[in-house]
């Protein structure tokens, strides 16, 4: 297979009508590891919605279990897009994600947002890194495949176009990206465990490098010191070398998803994904994922 053949595979497709097949070609073959980057920075960046923030630092998923609920949030989003909305998989997820919102009170403002950053990052992380850019079959798989996902939770006023999506997330950030202290602790256990994936040594110099990456509205909303100009033009040609030399090597003939992300450290004997209402877990709202031969996720 040539290096671009998929990419004319996607061009042939019907973005409107193939979005979700497009979208899984993508994210599985084309760029596997700058879509969990770029997934990681959408979720992260949400952080930085106080209301949103907030609620995560009350709820100390994301500050006492960070690995937990990294592992379960990339593993039931991931299982829409191996197995399609329809499938028994697909459906069990998107209930599971439905179960845990509704026990909090969420604005539809704030649900569509995290929506946009799930369509708008990848983009922008793939034009600005990725070893090709993102082609516009692609952009409007991306749009319509979570247009569908916004529309099985129960959002409100989807934006109806990549475009739409793009300046719903800008406009949404500049009006209520700020400062929380809930917020800065649920940022500091997020960067404290991506070091967590790499030997101590050199933890301290991922999160420099992790800052790095960060636009000025986020490090000002958590009130981080901006790495310097030489820093963050260093790690950024790094990581588009890195983008350089992908697209030397032969293309993915396996499709890779995110169970298969060597930072899923959570599931080491394997998973499954719980149907409503079975085997609740005290304490913990909506437990989606269950240990093969084992207890419950707690």
């Amino acid at each position: 297979m040539q290096r671009y053949a998929r990419l004319e595979q996607i061009r042939r497709m019907d973005p409107y009508e193939d979005a979700s097949e497009i979208y899984r070609l993508s994210s599985a073959y084309e760029f596997p590891w700058d879509f969990t980057r770029a997934l990681e920075l959408a979720l992260y960046r949400t952080y930085a919605v106080p209301s949103i923030g907030r609620l995560l630092a009350e709820t100390a998923e994301l500050t006492d279990r960070t690995q937990q609920r990294y592992d379960d949030t990339s593993l039931l989003l991931d299982a829409i897009v191996e197995h399609g909305f329809s499938s028994p998989q697909g459906r069990t997820a998107i209930r599971r994600v439905n179960q845990m919102h509704r026990s909090y009170d969420i604005s539809n403002d704030d649900m569509r947002y995290v929506l946009c950053t799930f369509v708008v990052m990848p983009k922008r992380w793939i034009d600005a890194y990725g070893w090709r850019t993102f082609s516009r079959h692609e952009t409007v798989a991306a749009a319509v495949h979570y247009r569908t996902l916004g529309r099985h939770m129960g959002i409100n006023d989807i934006p109806g176009t990549y475009e739409e999506f793009a300046d719903c997330l800008d406009s949404y950030e500049e009006a209520h990206f700020g400062w929380d202290e809930g917020a800065r602790r649920v940022s500091d256990a997020t960067l404290a465990l991506m070091g967590s994936w790499y030997p101590r040594p050199v933890r301290p110099l991922l999160r420099t490098a992790t800052l790095a990456l960060l636009d000025e509205p986020l490090l000002r909303a958590f009130r981080y010191p901006p790495p310097g100009p030489g820093t963050r033009a260093l790690v950024r040609r790094a990581v588009r070398l890195r983008g350089r030399a992908v697209r030397l090597l032969p293309p993915r003939r396996a499709p890779h998803h995110a169970r298969q992300n060597w930072e899923i450290k959570s599931y080491p004997d394997g998973y499954r994904l719980e149907e409503l209402g079975t085997h609740p877990v005290p304490g913990v709202r909506g437990c989606p994922v269950r240990h093969l031969n084992g207890p419950a996720t707690e």
